[in-house]
């Protein structure tokens, strides 16, 4: 049995793993493209045991970076799942978000290579049949420890992760802010009743720097930079006006960090709080200009962009 490809991208969180497509891609992403898709079975997903989790011991109490004991290298053929601990919280249902904890030892030393979520905020990811979630995580039960053991591949080294599930919670879908004042001479958003807008370009010139308006301000953490985001956003074309990508026409809000995408991007998020809606006009220099052949490369970009969550990144401890 194979994983999809999106969850052997060992060096980023959990939820790049199984929602994005980044992992050292020369080309910038504006956002990455969720794979979360119809309702499945979420526990007929789940990877089964196999030989390269026989024998192998995870310490440590959920909620703890945890240790890894096993007979070093670890061969691993394919990819397995154990559950180390079963949590006697609520099942996983398809759809749900949750928050957890994430380790990431290397299979041949049996060395903690990157950590995340021990005693510090990451964004939650979605529990999807569709997704590799499923296969890693299936519907465990919320306090729940589970080990992945993934084989070596192109992008990356044989690894075993260790994931806790910490809780399910009720994500906001769109940004609760305060609306600000409207600034004159940028693009003017129109909300549908569930938060999705519709951006209507003045009829000027392109701006030739980037331009970063906050619609709403919200109440939570600043985003920071290097951080994981979580977002609803839209993005249309200066030059037609013309929707090019939407979190909302895909139906699920998009995880990215923000050192992972175009500059433009950055600008618009690092610095702004969690809740807010900003609208963020970029010159192709800060979008695609960089990456010839893009089809997007000479055009200027407007995003409204809704920002959920942000939190820590999977990171070396």
């Amino acid at each position: 049995m194979r994983l999809r490809s999106a969850v052997l991208l060992s060096s980023v969180a959990l939820a790049a793993l199984a929602l994005t497509g980044c992992s050292g891609d020369p080309a910038p992403e504006a956002t990455p493209t969720s794979t979360a898709g119809a309702a499945g079975d979420l526990c007929g997903a789940a990877l089964g045991e196999g030989a390269s989790t026989d024998g192998l011991t995870v310490g440590g109490e959920v909620g703890a970076t945890p240790t890894l004991d096993a007979t070093l290298p670890l061969e691993i053929a394919e990819p397995s799942r154990l559950v180390v601990t079963e949590g006697d919280g609520d099942e996983l249902a398809e759809g749900d978000w949750f928050e957890y904890s994430m380790a990431i030892f290397d299979a041949t030393t049996g060395e903690l290579a990157q950590a995340g979520g021990f005693g510090e905020h990451m964004v939650p990811i979605q529990a999807s049949a569709q997704s590799g979630v499923g296969q890693l995580i299936g519907c465990a039960t919320v306090g729940s420890r589970i080990a992945v053991t993934i084989p070596g591949s192109e992008q990356g080294a044989a690894a075993v992760y260790v994931i806790d599930v910490n809780d399910v919670v009720d994500l906001p879908t769109k940004a609760w802010g305060e609306d600000q004042t409207p600034v004159d001479g940028q693009p003017t958003v129109k909300l549908a009743k569930d938060g999705a807008p519709t951006i209507t370009l003045p009829d000027t010139d392109a701006p030739t720097e980037t331009v970063v308006t906050t619609l709403k301000k919200g109440d939570g953490a600043v985003v920071e930079s290097g951080q994981d985001v979580l977002a609803q956003y839209t993005g249309v074309k200066w030059s037609d006006g013309s929707v090019f990508d939407s979190s909302w026409e895909r139906g699920t809000p998009a995880p990215f960090n923000t050192a992972q995408v175009v500059a433009g991007f950055t600008k618009a998020l690092e610095g702004q709080t969690v809740g807010s809606q900003v609208l963020v006009t970029m010159p192709p220099a800060d979008g695609y200009g960089s990456v010839p052949g893009h089809e997007l490369e000479k055009e200027t970009l407007t995003f409204v962009v809704d920002i959920l969550d942000a939190g820590s990144a999977i990171a070396a401890p």
